[in-house]
C-alpha cells in the first residue's frame, strides 16, 4: 500500500499541515519538529507526490533551468554539466527539482516563455547566458516573473545574477603572459553578442595598452560558435599573416582546435591558453593551461539567489561575483 502523508503525519505525531511545511522546508517549523518528521519520512519510505503539492499550494518547487543552443550537444562542453551539477546540489538541498529545457535563439522570446510559464509547471527559471540588450531578461522582468542568470546582465540592479569577473580574468591572464615575455598575443573569442565575449575582449585589450602594447586587429578573430572546429578556423586566419608567441581563447574547445592546427603544422613555440579548465584540457597534447571559471559554483549560487528568492529568507543580495583562477600546463611557455 501507498504511503501517504496522513501515515507520516501519524508516525511523527504531528498534524498532516506540519508535515507539508517540513517538506516545503518552512522556515517556521523547528529544527526538533523536523527532525522528528525527517524520520518519519525515512522510516516509511514516503515519496511526496510534488504535483499535488503544487496544486495545494500554488507552488511546483520545479526550477526550469534553459539551456542556449549551442548545449544541445552538452557533453561536447562541460561547462554546462558542470553548471547543471551546481544548481541542482543547492536545488535538492532545499527541496527542489529542476526541469530542463532547450531554447532555439530563431524562437520569439516572448511566444516561446509565455507557453513555458502559463503552464503554471515551474517557479522560476535559470538563464546560462546573457546577451547585450537580451530581450529575454527585459521580458521577464517585465512580467515579473522569477529568474536568474549565469553571466551579467545589461542592468545589474534589478536581476539576480552570478558571474565571474570576466575582464579581470583575461587581463590577469594576459598580465601573466606578458611577465612571461610574450608581446605578441593573439585572441580568439566566439559569440561576439554575450557579455561574457565581451567582457574577456575588453580584458585582454585593456592589459596590452596597460602595457604598452599595441592592440592589432589582425591578431583577434571572433568565431560564430564555441567551437573545436571554429577554434581551427580562426588559427589559421591568424596564423596566415602572423606569427604570436600566444594565443588565448575564451573557451577551451576553441583553444582545443587552436592546438590541433598547431600540431598539425609542428609549431611548438606558441603558448595557448583557453578558458573553463573542463577535464579534457589536461589530456591535450600538450596539456592544456585554462582560466578555471568554477562553473559547478556558479551554478551553486545561482540556484541560490532563485530559491532565497522564492522562499522569501530576505536575503537583500542579488548578485555573486564567482573567483577565476589559471591553471598553468605544459601549453604555457616563457619566451
Amino acid at each position: 500500500m501507498k504511503v501517504t502523508i496522513k501515515d507520516v503525519a501519524r508516525e511523527a505525531n504531528v498534524a498532516t499541515s506540519t508535515v507539508s511545511r517540513v517538506l516545503s522546508n518552512s522556515h517556521k517549523i523547528s529544527d526538533k519538529t523536523k527532525e522528528r518528521v525527517n524520520e518519519a519520512i525515512k522510516k516509511l519510505n514516503y515519496t511526496p507526490n510534488i504535483i499535488a503539492r503544487g496544486l495545494a499550494n500554488s507552488k511546483t518547487r520545479i526550477l526550469a533551468v534553459i539551456l542556449p543552443k549551442e548545449a544541445e550537444d552538452i557533453f561536447s562542453n562541460p561547462f554546462f554539466v558542470q553548471a547543471m551539477k551546481g544548481i541542482s546540489i543547492y536545488a535538492q538541498k532545499e527541496n527542489y527539482y529542476i526541469m530542463y529545457a532547450f531554447k532555439q535563439e530563431e524562437k520569439d522570446d516572448k511566444e516561446w516563455f509565455n507557453k513555458f510559464i502559463d503552464s503554471n509547471l515551474v517557479d522560476g527559471i535559470c538563464l546560462l547566458n546573457s546577451k547585450e540588450n537580451d530581450d529575454t531578461i527585459k521580458y521577464l522582468n517585465d512580467i515579473e516573473f522569477p529568474f536568474v542568470v549565469i553571466g551579467r546582465p545589461d542592468e545589474i540592479n534589478n536581476v539576480l545574477w552570478v558571474d565571474n569577473d570576466n575582464v579581470k580574468a583575461m587581463y590577469d591572464l594576459v598580465q601573466t603572459l606578458i611577465d612571461y615575455g610574450h608581446q605578441n598575443i593573439a585572441f580568439i573569442g566566439a559569440k561576439s553578442n554575450l557579455n561574457v565575449s565581451k567582457d574577456r575582449l575588453r580584458g585582454y585589450k585593456q592589459a596590452l595598452l596597460d602595457n604598452g602594447i599595441e592592440v592589432k586587429g589582425d591578431l583577434v578573430y571572433e568565431a560564430e560558435e564555441f567551437t573545436q572546429s571554429n577554434g581551427s578556423f580562426a588559427a589559421d586566419r591568424i596564423l596566415s599573416p602572423n606569427k604570436p608567441t600566444a594565443i588565448v581563447a575564451t573557451d577551451d574547445l576553441l583553444a582545443f582546435g587552436v592546438q590541433e592546427v598547431l600540431n598539425k603544422l609542428e609549431i611548438k613555440d606558441i603558448s595557448v591558453v583557453g578558458f573553463n579548465n573542463i577535464p579534457m584540457s589536461e589530456y591535450q597534447n600538450p596539456s592544456l593551461s585554462s582560466v578555471d571559471i568554477n562553473s559547478e559554483k556558479l551554478g551553486f549560487y545561482a540556484s541560490k539567489l532563485i530559491i532565497d528568492k522564492l522562499e522569501e529568507k530576505g536575503n537583500s543580495q542579488n548578485s555573486y561575483i564567482i573567483e577565476t583562477k589559471l591553471i598553468e600546463r605544459d601549453s604555457i611557455k616563457k619566451v
